[in-house]
């Protein structure tokens, strides 16, 4: 095999990859891309058994043919190669050939044969997604996915489409078991059987799918095959098992009988709570809210550092009412709002309190209350 590229190129494509790529080495082989050159394309793939990415740049091909090397290694020697065309080349026994400028290389690879099969996508079952759409609803949820491995149910985000009002919605859903988020929008198309069932996006996926949503504009096309998601844009596919297991009933979690509503600038509250953060640690974490029909005061308590208390205004025109809340989960909700208002509806100090936007659906937060 051997074809010529410019650096720029090569690079955007290798760094694609790197997300994907096995760290833990349990196969050297998943450490590897696989560099496919045939036609007037280079095509890489990388998996680590769980998600895997395959896409194809325009190159100069001298001659087709394919292998695999260390991605971690081959990107790192792109890196730092000069601004000029790039020769790569195999040689026997699976040794590749790198030339650029007077900088020369030869490094070991692995047998193509060896590296995992890719599935042949068929493109007949897609359904588009809007990408800022997209982005907007994993960045509005994906922060509230758990980390805890124990769970892997929750290491995710769950995807949903149902047709409500004779309008097709897609939601999703994440929670960590201490607070919920759901983001819903609608969208055009038909209702595939998963989506309908609804399925749980690994989180490593998940952060894929973002970052392709982030790279250029242009439709997300989704499809499903083999109890894996198959996402497509532009020169890219990427394939990703989906979490076996059931998501928890997220509607049950969600508060009904919330009647206090609180309306605050969201800036103002932001800036308040990251202030009283400051104070808190892992054995105080807690920020107390007195709220009344005057306005708020956030104070925070740590009998190793101090303590702090600010008085924000605020909407409010039920009883007198004292919560308290771990102030990292408020801001982490007002971090992916652009709105200018928000509404903390609460029902008493025991009960989970919704965040949300005031005056627009589409989001909402739950969040558990701590002991006062």
């Amino acid at each position: 095999m051997e074809f010529k590229i410019d650096k720029e190129t090569f690079l955007k494509a290798l760094q694609k990859i790197q997300g994907i790529v096995e760290k833990r080495n349990t196969m050297p082989i998943l450490s590897n891309v696989l560099i496919e050159a045939a036609g007037e394309r280079i095509y890489l793939t990388a998996t680590d058994l769980e998600v895997g990415m395959k896409s194809f740049y325009p190159t100069t091909v001298v001659k087709d043919g394919k292998i695999t090397v260390s991605a971690k290694k081959v990107y790192e020697i792109i890196k730092e190669l000069p601004n000029e065309e790039i020769r790569f080349t195999t040689r026997e026994n699976d040794w590749v050939e790198i030339r650029c400028g007077k900088a020369h290389f030869n490094i070991v690879g692995l047998s193509p044969e060896e590296f995992p099969y890719f599935p042949k996508v068929n493109e007949d079952s897609f359904i588009v997604l809007n990408n800022r759409i997209c982005r907007e609803m994993i960045e509005q949820t994906s922060y509230a996915i758990c980390h805890d491995e124990t769970k892997y149910n929750l290491n995710g985000i769950f995807i949903k489409a149902t047709t409500e009002n004779e309008r097709n919605v897609i939601r999703m859903v994440a929670t960590d078991g201490h607070r919920l988020s759901i983001a819903e929008r609608e969208f055009s198309g038909k209702i595939s059987g998963e989506l309908g069932k609804g399925i749980i996006f690994p989180k490593k996926g998940i952060f894929e799918l973002k970052k392709m949503t982030e790279e250029e504009e242009g439709d997300i096309l989704l499809g499903f095959m083999d109890n894996s998601a198959v996402i497509k844009k532009g020169n890219t596919v990427v394939v990703m098992r989906l979490v076996d297991g059931e998501f928890p009933d997220y509607t049950r979690v969600v508060p009904v009988g919330n009647d206090k509503v609180v309306t605050i600038a969201r800036e103002v509250f932001f800036h308040s709570l990251r202030r009283m953060a400051i104070l808190s640690s892992e054995k105080f974490k807690g920020i107390k809210f007195d709220i009344n029909s005057g306005g708020m005061e956030i104070s925070s308590s740590n009998p190793e550092l101090g303590e702090a208390r600010e008085e924000i205004e605020a909407v409010y025109s039920g009883d007198p009412l004292t919560v308290r809340f771990n102030a990292r989960y408020l801001i982490d909700v007002l971090s992916v709002l652009g709105n200018e208002q928000v509404e903390l509806v609460l029902r008493d100090e025991l009960s989970p309190a919704i965040v949300k936007p005031s005056g627009s659906e589409g989001f909402l937060a739950v969040i558990m209350p701590m002991r006062l």
